[in-house]
């Protein structure tokens, strides 16, 4: 039975950071995924990470302040948010899957595990 399981959400000031975690449990996938969906928008991939090669892919408007990492040991995704922005406010969610070949890292399709979301509210 596979389960993600994210925390580490909350309230910051605009600038502020916050760190995200993700302990999966069931399984251990080689790519992983936060997205994010606020109110009345699409959910769309923030960034991605390939735990076999190391590659990570950012959504543009994150490239440069937040960083996705996966503890290998642990099982766990991390997702460090620096210099966050009111436009960053949402429910943040983890996904996990078995990719091979030529795959979409920010794309939904790409993942089939979800976690519930932890919310992340920066003002």
């Amino acid at each position: 039975h596979v389960q993600l399981v994210e925390s580490g959400g909350g309230s910051v000031q605009a600038g502020g950071s916050l760190k995200l975690s993700c302990a999966a449990s069931g399984y251990t996938f080689n790519t992983y995924s936060w997205f994010r969906q606020a109110p009345g928008k699409e959910r769309e991939g923030v960034a991605a990470i390939d735990t076999g090669d190391g590659s990570t892919y950012y959504l543009n408007s994150v490239e440069g302040r937040f960083t996705i990492s996966h503890d290998n040991a642990k099982n766990t995704l991390y997702l460090q948010m620096n210099s966050l922005k009111p436009e960053d406010t949402a429910m943040y969610i983890c996904a996990a899957g078995q990719n091979a070949g030529p795959w979409n890292p920010l794309q939904r399709s790409s993942y089939l595990n979800w976690g519930q979301g932890t919310q992340v509210t920066v003002s």
